[in-house]
């Protein structure tokens, strides 16, 4: 009995064990279905499943004259499901494979076609459903391979997977290449306009879902997005692909030339500011030129005697100096150091012929005896005009300038002084010192270059942009006439004469020849020199200025001769090619005694000389035989669209007409006929922005 009861106790023990263990396991499988059923589901999700990012088609970027600088293609990945519908019968794949892979061999020419027939079958044995063909394949290409035997079954059938990809291409190449820039994963914030602008023209990324396949590989499950990407918005640059064409080709013929390490070269529109050229080269190993770095707002260094322009301008606005006085040339001793004319002396001249013939000895001369008991009242010029600081350009990567005054630790006392006078010292970019030449070029007004005008979306302008003003008036009128007289000098009877004078059009400009100091070894080490030139054309009505800076040439050094030269190509080809500033004058026959008018209103024109009884007459050279004895000859002067039309000459109810028509807001100042007008005429700058005019 007792025995029994000890079994059937262990029995009814372990059965009730089995039902414990059982109630676990139940309550396990609640908890794992019910309570963390959510989380067990999204991770066998995760790991057949996924969204991914699909980045969106960038903008474009459009040069003024809108021409296409970059722009983002499609390129595709193909892919083949080699189980799709229309082959799932071995037999169907077997007769068409041979010539599928035919056409691919002749097609791209990558393999031959025995090769792609055994990768076409090895992938079928394997099952692959999202078997590799061909990267980078056009959107031309993709179109033909959709005709090839069993792709041309359809989308489904045929198995072909088409995985779209967008690719950057510049359609101008190397043109403008640092300036247009790049942004990719290796670069954090990008370069050049790519960089700056990626905010607009990287768009909204898009979402598509993807199936993980066998061998870790993960395919699309819809050809369409889950979330459609959103392309980005385009940028309306300032660069004129033309100008840039040729502003590269003078730069690089003349690093060539001189055998020069690197150059840079930019074209600026004087009334707004616009860049419409900048070229920056830098020689490779195998002695071509490409645009590797920015030289142009990076490239920081001693300027040289294109400095000159301030010292001077320092020296007539304190009124320490005036053209006529006179001054010694040739060698000026300081302590220490002994500052030599490299030209020699050239006697005692005025001031004016002593900047003409760029004389280092003369302006060191007349800035320290001038400032020396008061030295910061030199300092105190350039940061007045913000040449210690950057212009917060549109693009990244400008160097911070440096420009001493007495405070800092480093200036000496007996030395700084007269070395900034002739531009050593300090380090300034290539465009912040054509911002200050461009400032003398737009009748005293420093304002920051511009590189990007609009911002557009789907053809519909988002922002604009327009130069802002660093100084309203760097100096006095009568400084600033003296010193464009002294700039013309220079390129009618002075340094510049040789190789950049054109009778054909007045040039201003300075030279700057510049010895470059190696690193922390000093200007001993090994001496190499940056020759420049830097000014602005036609010199009697700006229109653009212009810097070339070459660095470290080896054949010869001078400014005059290495960097004038392609100043003299670059505002020649430009000055030939613009409509604006090269119009060839109308002659009359006849009785050409005109009224004193421009192109205003012609119809009101018009009735008033009927009211007077005055005959119009209409006469050009290419018509003979006309009586002329009682009619006024007169011309319709004409403008190119999209400019600013030439109101100076005119009274107030023609210019009104004038700017008014051609789209611009107009406050005037005084009365009379106009004298000036903010914006030069010719000038390209947005329909509705306000032109200031001046009547006398």
């Amino acid at each position: 009995m007792g025995i029994r009861t000890n079994i059937l106790l262990r029995v009814y023990l372990a059965f009730g064990l089995i039902l414990l263990f059982a109630a676990a396991v139940l309550f396990q499988l609640c908890r794992v279905q019910i309570v963390q059923g959510e989380k067990w589901k999204a991770m066998s999700r995760s790991l057949t499943t996924r969204m991914r990012n699909v980045e969106a088609a960038r903008g474009n970027i459009f040069s003024v004259d809108g021409s296409l600088l970059a722009t983002s293609v499609p390129e595709y990945e193909l892919r083949m499901d080699m189980l799709a519908g229309g082959i799932e019968d071995e037999k169907i794949f077997d007769d068409k494979v041979d010539s599928l892979s035919r056409k691919l061999s002749g097609f791209f020419g990558d393999k031959s076609a025995r090769e792609y027939s055994r990768l076409l079958r090895d992938a079928r044995k394997e099952k692959s459903r999202y078997h590799l063909l061909k990267r980078r394949v056009t959107y031309t290409q993709l179109k033909t391979v959709r005709t090839f035997p069993i792709f041309n079954m359809g989308k489904y059938k045929g198995g072909l997977i088409a995985v779209q990809q967008n690719k950057r291409i510049m359609p101008f190449r190397s043109l403008a290449a640092r300036t247009i820039g790049y942004k990719n994963a290796n670069v954090k914030n990008g370069v050049g306009l790519e960089g700056a602008y990626a905010e607009f023209i990287d768009g909204e990324s898009g979402k598509r879902l993807e199936r993980r396949m066998a061998g870790g590989v993960w395919m699309p499950v819809n050809d369409d997005f889950e979330i459609a990407p959103k392309d980005g918005a385009d940028i309306i640059s300032t660069i004129d692909i033309n100008m840039q064409d040729l502003v590269q080709n003078a730069l690089e013929k003349q690093l060539i030339i001189t055998k020069a390490d690197h150059g840079t070269a930019i074209l600026m529109e004087v009334a707004t500011g616009e860049v419409r050229a900048v070229a920056n080269y830098s020689r490779m190993p195998d002695g071509s030129f490409k645009e590797k770095f920015n030289y142009a707002i990076a490239g920081n260094q001693d300027p040289g005697s294109t400095f000159k322009l301030a010292s001077y301008m320092a020296l007539l606005e304190d009124h320490k100096v005036d053209t006529n006085t006179m001054v010694n040339t040739g060698d000026y001793p300081i302590p220490g150091h002994r500052i030599k004319d490299s030209h020699g002396s050239i006697g005692r001249v005025t001031v004016k012929k002593a900047f003409e013939k760029s004389s280092n000895a003369a302006v060191a001369y007349l800035v320290n005896t001038s400032y020396k008991d008061n030295q910061s009242a030199f300092t105190d010029h350039l940061y007045n005009w913000h040449l210690n600081e950057k212009m917060h350009l549109q693009i990244p990567g400008e160097a911070q300038p440096v420009v001493k005054n007495p405070s800092n630790r480093s200036w000496n006392k007996n030395m700084t002084l007269p070395q900034m006078a002739y531009g050593y010292e300090m380090q300034l970019t290539p465009l912040k010192m054509l911002s200050f030449y461009n400032a003398v070029a737009n009748n005293g007004k420093m304002v920051t270059p511009v590189f990007v005008k609009e911002i557009r979306r789907l053809g519909n302008t988002v922002e604009r942009f327009q130069s802002r003003v660093i100084n309203e008036k760097i100096c006095s009128d009568v400084t600033l006439k003296k010193m464009q007289e002294m700039l013309e000098g220079v390129v009618l009877e002075g340094s510049g004469r040789e190789y950049v004078y054109n009778p054909l059009y007045k040039i201003a400009g300075k030279t700057g020849t510049a010895q470059v100091a190696d690193a922390n070894k000093g200007y001993k080490a090994k001496k190499q020199y940056q020759a420049s030139f830097c000014g602005y054309f036609p010199a009697d009505h700006p229109k653009y200025s212009l810097i070339v800076v070459i660095n470290d040439p080896k054949n010869g050094y001078y400014a005059a001769s290495v960097a004038g030269p392609a100043f003299r190509e670059i505002a020649d080809k430009i000055y030939a090619g613009d409509m604006a500033l090269n119009q060839s004058p109308t002659h009359l026959v006849g009785n050409t005694t005109l009224p004193k008018f421009k192109k205003g209103n012609l119809v009101a024109l018009k009735k008033v000389y009927q009211k007077l009884n005055v005959k119009p007459l209409y006469a050009s050279a290419s018509l003979s035989g006309i009586d002329t004895s009682n009619g006024i000859a007169f011309e319709e002067n004409k403008y190119k669209t999209g400019t600013v039309p030439d109101v100076t000459g005119m009274g107030l109810s023609d210019a009104l007409f004038a700017l008014g028509n051609a789209g611009y807001k107009v406050s005037v100042k005084g009365s009379g006929t106009v004298t000036t007008q903010s914006v030069t005429g010719g000038s390209l700058i947005p329909k509705g922005s306000k032109i200031k005019i001046e009547l006398q």
